[in-house]
């Protein structure tokens, strides 16, 4: 809605402001996650933060969504990912290598989640490594008193993991950071590629986002996880070859899930019915 709305509504920061999307996500009693939430509810600093990110990459860049909007779904994303693979029987790193709960690890993805691309604020490139410093900071104030110094100082490692390993060839080292990158991966319906779209961008990375209707997140039967994809194009089999592979590998997360994408469209050569992974 940037985009459309900045055009109606003005595009100083008042005006942005004014427009401010509100995170939210299941949490399930999930005390610590509902502290975490709240927190980032009320900063001012971490929202502006991603307006910026977002100026950088739909306004100057062209790119697909960046701000708010995206972290929260990859946010919801993540979180629900990580309860399918708890169910599953898959255990988090921090409940592994330090006797914390499931519930300590949905605290990692959420906090990994809503700061992953802050780096964005300041360049493209590199953004992964810039995020770093900026979340360091965040982080310090976001966990402090939900957790003793040690706990949060433990965790804000994790996150500072998972925000470094979703990087194009990053290698996780944990499940939650496998799940952010996973996350991150699957905001890949036409939503988030409208803008660029109606600007005229004909990439193949907007044209195939543009052809997502939409990702189902399922409890798998021989995985964890399944995913179903929807799509009105064939040109939607690039986010999944390309882009999604190229996140699964090496994500740790390969034996836990399954993906199948189908084709429902009309006044194209069909070139496929069902994609799978």
């Amino acid at each position: 809605m940037e985009q459309e709305t900045s055009e109606a509504y003005g595009r100083s920061v008042a005006a942005r402001f004014e427009r401010r999307v509100e995170i939210n996500v299941p949490d399930r009693r999930n005390a610590r996650l509902r502290e975490l939430v709240a927190r980032v509810n009320a900063d001012d600093e971490l929202y502006a933060l991603w307006l910026a990110a977002n100026v950088n990459a739909i306004e100057r860049l062209d790119m697909t969504d960046h701000g708010p909007v995206h972290v929260k779904i990859v946010m919801n994303i993540a979180v629900k990912l990580l309860r399918l693979l708890v169910e599953g029987g898959v255990q988090p790193a921090v409940v592994t290598n330090y006797e914390l709960s499931a519930e300590d690890a949905e605290v990692v993805v959420a906090g990994a989640a809503l700061l992953h691309d802050l780096g964005m604020s300041i360049h493209r490139t590199d953004h992964e490594n810039f995020s770093l410093f900026i979340a360091q900071e965040k982080l310090r104030g976001l966990l402090a008193g939900i957790y003793d110094q040690a706990t949060a100082t433990v965790l804000r490692s994790e996150i500072l993991h998972a925000i470094i390993a979703h990087r194009s060839g990053g290698k996780p080292l944990t499940i939650e950071a496998g799940v952010v990158r996973i996350a991150d991966a699957l905001d890949m319906a036409k939503g988030r590629s409208r803008i660029p779209v109606e600007h005229g961008s004909m990439s193949i990375h907007s044209l195939s986002a543009a052809a997502i209707e939409a990702v189902q997140i399922e409890r798998g039967t021989d995985k964890p996880v399944r995913l179903l994809v929807e799509m009105s194009n064939s040109a939607g089999v690039f986010q999944l070859d390309q882009l999604f592979r190229e996140k699964l590998a090496g994500s740790g997360l390969e034996p836990y899930i399954e993906l199948e994408a189908r084709i429902e469209a009309e006044g194209e050569k069909r070139l496929f019915q069902r994609f799978s992974l």
